[in-house]
């Protein structure tokens, strides 16, 4: 097999539920031994959201996947030292416990990185490290809410919208994994570790574009405009004659103008207020009113065959029965299969981008709760007695 990119790099995985483990779910497809460490009694409860099959979380095969799992409960005395003797060996560690846990704990960067100069702590958390609100309990909800994602998200005449599911702690995820690769490369050059801090309310804050720019040199707030932008029109979802639906964009002026030669009005083009994105938005009435009842004439097949030959951008609105099916994503392999000792084969989205000579992989999906634990410790140089010392004391 072609070496991984990131083979001979080790992750401590400590966090729970989503933008921390993410990251780590990231670093381990592209190679990286990553040991999931979770609570003896409570392990993490990725394991328990969503459906599940003969009692088995299908989140946490997503989520768990690539990982190694241990059992350690860090607030033992016992763990504490299992943690520092296991953080000795590893180049990165993943946490989002409240500001502070870790210290309580005497597991702070202070002893961490006295273990271990060269390694790299990920904090993850909803508000940082510091400020008012950072010892508050937080979830992705919350970031979704507070960073203006809420306030733009649905209909003018509705309430804001939240997305249901996980959207910036997935960000925040992929954020961490930049974060901590950022922060390897600079150890590459000094040979000292550091500490990430990521807010789960800054990296959703960062893809919602200019909002803070525009409002400090203009006090421009952006509202709800529904499936509309107020960039570009026309652009929006609009429904075929077979009842399905299909989604319009046209960003580029010439996408714009293709769009009114096939829905029969070219006229538009010539009107003054077509020249922009923005001029266009303002008369998106009338776009959505050409466009639309084009569509709804048409079936789906139709409407997307003729949008193509145009080299019009359009694509179907697709649930997850469609995204299964689709060509485009079965070319690219975006959901393959795993062979899962638990649940035979599974079907899951692959890693996350391609590369030509070192390319990630899915070696095996979730692992059961503390399935490596003894191997891992065995590994790490600890004894049978040992070992049975920590579980008399309650820390695996």
């Amino acid at each position: 097999m072609t070496e991984t990119p990131l083979a001979g790099l080790r992750v401590l995985d400590a966090a729970t539920l989503f933008a921390g483990p993410l990251a780590a779910t990231m670093l381990g497809d592209f190679g990286a031994e990553v040991v999931k460490i979770e609570h003896p009694a409570k392990p993490d409860p990725s394991r328990g959201h969503g459906p599940s099959k003969d009692g088995i979380g299908l989140w946490w095969k997503l989520l768990g996947r690539n990982k190694r799992t241990l059992t350690l409960d860090l607030s033992k005395p016992g763990g504490r030292t299992t943690f520092l003797r296991l953080a000795a060996t590893a180049d990165v560690v993943i946490e989002n416990f409240r500001p502070g846990t870790l210290e309580k704990w005497d597991l702070g960067w202070p002893e961490l990185s006295a273990v271990n100069p060269r390694l790299v702590l990920a904090r993850v958390t909803a508000f940082g490290q510091f400020g008012p609100y950072s010892r508050r309990p937080g979830f992705g909800t919350l970031a979704e809410a507070m960073s203006g994602f809420a306030a733009i998200t649905g209909e003018p005449d509705a309430p804001p919208v939240l997305p249901p599911f996980g959207l910036a702690d997935s960000i925040a995820g992929l954020a961490t994994a930049y974060a901590v690769m950022t922060a390897l490369a600079a150890r590459d050059r000094t040979g000292e570790g550091q500490v990430v801090d990521m807010a789960i309310i800054e990296p959703i804050l960062a893809a919602l574009g200019p909002q803070p720019t525009w409002y400090d040199q203009l006090g421009h707030v952006q509202e709800r405009t529904g499936n509309r932008s107020a960039n570009n029109a026309p652009r929006n979802t609009y429904r075929t004659a077979d009842g399905t639906w299909v989604a319009v964009s046209t960003s580029a002026q010439s996408i714009a103008e293709r769009v009114m030669h096939l829905v029969g009005r070219p006229e538009l083009i010539d009107e003054p207020w077509f020249a922009t994105g923005a001029q266009r938005a303002e008369h998106a009435d009338v776009l959505d009113a050409a466009v639309g009842s084009w569509i709804a004439a048409r079936s789906r097949t139709e409407v997307l065959a003729a949008f193509e030959k145009a080299e019009a951008a359009i694509a179907p609105v697709q649930d997850i029965r469609d995204v299964m099916a689709d060509p485009q994503y079965q070319a690219l392999d975006t959901v393959t299969t795993v062979d899962d000792p638990e649940l035979g084969p599974l079907r899951m989205q692959n890693v996350l981008f391609r590369l030509s000579s070192t390319p990630g992989a899915i070696r095996w999906a979730g692992r059961p709760h503390g399935a490596d634990t003894d191997e891992i410790l065995t590994e790490l140089g600890l004894t049978e007695a040992e070992l049975t010392a920590l579980r008399t004391e309650g820390a695996l």
